[in-house]
């Protein structure tokens, strides 16, 4: 594996380092009900937070007299602050940014053992052996610094763990910590919800109104349908008398506006208009959100709003809905170029594949009066 001047000279320091260090730090010296202090790492987006957190709360069940303190990504840490399931929550601020004061911060805590469920490499698995962490537990487990773990074998890759849930519970199985159910976990505040409430009236939606959410944004330009086809899907939703709500970040507020000006009446756009805390409960209004593999769908799934998936780059078997799957629909279609660029796409070919037709009658199914 190739690394980095930076990464290379971690690598050499921290080689030396593990060589002096006389812990007995192999899983089968761990014992969970020694532990006290325990770190969970997910570090990165809002979707695989989301992932990570039955595994937080198999380690809250597991470890029940143990602190349990989250590494989360600063930038949507916010939501998942008010989980139960952890005492404490440490910044991240991404890349090498503040590395050597996040691990200043580790140290405070003296952990026994830190689960890292989903934390990007170079910096996730030596910023837990560097803040102290006897035990480290990683799936996968096949990067350059797997030599500091405690699972250092066999070395496995995402290609072999399932669905992003289910990898997570894996790492937190291997602590001893067994599975307390597959269901991702949001903690939703009156007040937020309140906010929503309070948009919904100001435009002019009343009790009874149907909505559905469009979330055209994703994290990579790879993994986002096209602005003209959800302005399409959106005219004939409307038509149909159903209201259409636009989501997406603060960046996304001029795509969203776009496609609501194409619309029409019957289009609002919620992107940077609702704080990250009032996003679940707006989601959980909609009859239907249509959406790429985002953290918005995610959270979609989480607050059992039924979401119509639109796959190609990414697998829907890894990162989709794995629960309550009869009142999702998930659309998957072959990736179109050999290798796919993924991230480095510059037009997302295989996502034509995906026509307004197939979502409108998808959409149509999830929002069909059920049989009583």
């Amino acid at each position: 594996m190739r690394l980095k001047p930076i990464e290379s000279g971690l690598y050499l320091y921290l080689k030396a380092l593990k060589a002096l260090d006389k812990r007995n730090t192999g899983l089968e010296y761990l014992k969970k009900e020694e532990m006290r202090n325990i770190l969970v790492v997910s570090s990165t987006a809002i979707g695989d937070t989301l992932l990570s957190t039955p595994a937080i709360r198999a380690v809250r069940k597991g470890c029940p007299k143990a602190k349990v303190t989250a590494l989360f990504n600063k930038d949507n840490m916010e939501l998942f602050e008010n989980n139960p399931n952890i005492d404490g929550v440490i910044p991240y601020h991404g890349g090498w940014k503040r590395f050597g004061a996040t691990v200043n911060e580790l140290k405070r805590y003296n952990f026994d053992l830190a689960l890292i469920f989903h934390g990007n490499e170079p910096q996730a698995t030596p910023l837990c052996y560097l803040g102290g962490a006897r035990f480290i537990i990683k799936l996968p487990n096949n990067s350059a610094f797997r030599f500091l773990l405690s699972n250092r074998e066999p070395a496995m890759d995402w290609s072999s763990l399932g669905h992003g849930i289910a990898a997570r519970l894996r790492t937190a199985a291997l602590a001893g910590c067994a599975p307390q159910g597959e269901r991702m976990e949001l903690f939703i505040d009156k007040e937020d919800g309140f906010k929503v409430e309070e948009l919904l009236v100001g435009w002019g939606v009343k009790k009874g109104d149907r909505l559905v959410g469009l979330q055209p944004g994703a994290s990579t330009l790879s993994r986002q349908w096209f602005p003209d086809r959800f302005a399409e899907l959106g005219k004939r939703l409307v038509k149909k008398g159903l209201k259409v709500v636009l989501t997406g970040s603060p960046a996304e507020v001029r795509l969203c506006e776009g496609i609501a000006g194409e619309i029409g009446q019957g289009a609002f756009v919620a992107a940077g208009k609702v704080r990250l805390k009032s996003v679940p409960p707006l989601i959980k209004k909609f009859g239907a959100f249509v959406t790429g593999d985002t953290g918005p769908m995610h959270i979609a799934i989480t607050v059992g709003t039924p979401v119509i998936a639109l796959y190609a780059v990414a697998d829907s078997k890894k990162t989709g809905p794995l629960y309550d799957r009869g009142i999702h629909r998930v659309i998957q279609k072959p990736r179109t170029c050999d290798p796919c660029v993924s991230k480095k796409c510059a037009y997302q070919r295989c996502m034509e594949a995906i026509t307004v037709d197939e979502v409108e009658k998808a959409a149509g199914e999830v929002l069909a009066p059920k049989p009583r």
